[in-house]
């Protein structure tokens, strides 16, 4: 190989062969650290050179070297760990002759160990004044730039292994993320919920109204679809008297992407027997404002240009919520908007085509997203869905056109969804069957005939709130994200253009022999 290669990656190839030939492993087993940098930092950070120098602690630690300056015989570089981040210096005459030519070899992103003993600079920096470094694993690609990180979104969410690197605020969100879960577990397990784990395929695609993923189970020779939700099963321990629980699960649900949807997504789903979609509020607000005082130190949480008050939750039927929220003096009354052709005509004026065959209920639904859903930024319960959009939810009992179920609407996108279930077994059915009819007039979204979930039903299964929150948009919410794509680790996405494209991004390497 060429000395003299410009190519960085041909370069650090061919330090990989030096280091070799030194008589180095470039690729370790095993590392035991007495400290990690987090914890150095954590520890020490307020700690005094006088101290540091009086107590001479040793340490040794390892992580990622993010930055290399060298003047002759003596070297400064900084290692990160944990999302921390720590100076070496290095002394030639103090590691040795061939420990410093290992040192002269390395390259920003190596990952390395090193002992010595913690003191400060004359600058004040807190710092390990090395004795001996290891190579633990070497780099052979470069990072980005360090004076700009990793900025291309499509790279960011590619390659999220080096957005975590170059970008410190991503670890952050993901910290927060867990941090949520951990909250609502808690939460729950404190009012006495039982958490369970159920089937992520099923033999039919059932619970919510979704287009599902499918597959084929070879050996029982039938076909299978991914979860589009858990609530069948679910309600199904509630017949057999697990009158608390919950579930933090996988969906997935072929459909489009957005900043707020992605195929595979996370969900808190839970269910409380002898109780009401009124006590779900309740508790609701309760988990809510415990999550973001817990995870932010406050209810007011800032999202994007707006404050959140976690604190205080608005309430609007979805009736109350158009007109609450239209946008001129010419607004419809209540009695209006029970009325189909009224409704009709109002969507048309606002540029909508409405077929012939569509129902009241999805009229309503679609009128209410044009004139309310985007102005819905504080905490808010939309509650009394017409029955068409509810096939799993009791009615009303003083107007069946109407079912016993919100949705929580928080930076004006849904967060949460609940019902009073419907657990009469006959209603349940007709349900059903009218579902049926829906899917054969094209709609493949319509939930699909469950008829063991209707023995289950038989059974009799005690009156029951169930609820699901969206764990993805409840984390952008708490750490002021626009999109879901920034709280999932590695969100789906459109395959990339074009073989010459990807070789333009990572180049051919040149193959090592050693």
């Amino acid at each position: 190989m060429d000395n003299t290669s410009t190519d960085p990656v041909a370069q650090r190839y061919q330090k990989l062969r030096e280091i070799r030939e030194l008589g180095h492993a470039p690729y370790t087993h095993n590392y035991q650290r007495t400290h990690e940098i987090e914890v150095l930092v954590r520890l020490f950070s307020d700690t005094s050179a006088e101290e540091l120098n009086t107590e001479h602690v040793q340490v040794k630690t390892a992580g990622r070297l993010m930055s290399i300056r060298g003047h002759g015989k003596v070297g400064f570089a900084h290692v990160v760990g944990q999302g921390a981040r720590i100076q070496m210096y290095v002394r030639k005459d103090r590691i040795g002759e061939a420990n410093y030519q290992l040192f002269k070899l390395l390259d920003v992103g190596d990952i390395i160990g090193v002992e010595g003993h913690i003191s400060r600079t004359k600058t004040g920096e807190l710092t390990i004044f090395v004795d001996h470094l290891d190579l633990l694993s070497k780099s052979l690609l470069p990072l980005p730039e360090k004076w700009h990180g990793l900025t291309d979104v499509e790279a960011r969410f590619r390659q999220r292994y080096l957005d975590l690197i170059a970008n410190p605020e991503v670890r952050e969100v993901f910290i927060r993320r867990s941090k949520i879960i951990r909250e609502l577990r808690g939460f729950l397990e404190e009012k006495g919920f039982l958490e369970v784990e159920t089937p992520m395929m099923h033999s039919l695609a059932g619970g919510a109204t979704a287009r599902p993923f499918k597959t084929f189970h070879e050996a029982l020779g039938i076909p299978l679809y991914l979860r589009i939700a858990p609530e069948l099963h679910l309600k199904r321990l509630t017949v057999g008297g697990l009158d608390r629980i919950y579930e933090i699960n996988r969906n997935f649900r072929n459909e489009g992407i957005s900043t707020q949807h992605n195929p595979e997504f996370t969900m808190l789903e839970f269910y409380m027997a002898y109780s009401d979609y009124r006590d779900l509020m309740e508790l609701s607000e309760e988990m809510f404002g415990h999550v973001a005082r817990k995870v932010t130190g406050s209810v007011q949480v800032e999202f994007g240009e707006h404050v959140l008050d976690f604190g205080n939750f608005q309430k609007y039927t979805m009736c109350e919520a158009i007109l609450h929220y239209w946008p001129d003096d010419k607004k419809p009354n209540e009695e209006q908007l029970q009325d189909r052709e009224v409704l009709a005509a109002l969507l048309e004026e606002l540029g909508r085509t409405v077929p012939p065959d569509k129902e009241w209920g999805h009229l309503l639904e679609e009128l209410f997203e044009i004139v309310a859903e985007s102005k819905l930024i504080q905490p808010t319960f939309i509650y009394d869905y017409p029955v068409e959009l509810s096939p799993l939810s009791k009615t009303r009992k003083s107007d069946p056109r109407f079912v016993e179920r919100f949705e929580l609407y928080i930076g004006g996108f849904e967060i949460a969804n609940a019902y009073s279930e419907l657990n009469d077994p006959e209603e349940q059915e007709d349900r059903f069957k009218e579902q049926v009819v829906q899917r054969e007039k094209g709609k493949q979204e319509a939930h699909v005939m469950d008829m063991d979930y209707v023995r289950a039903l038989r059974y009799g299964m005690p009156p029951t709130g169930g609820e699901g929150v969206g764990i993805d948009r409840l984390t952008m919410l708490l750490t002021n994200r626009q999109s879901i794509r920034e709280v999932i680790f590695f969100p789906q996405l459109r395959p990339e253009e074009g073989r010459q494209k990807e070789e333009q991004k990572s180049p051919p390497v040149p193959q090592d022999d050693g």
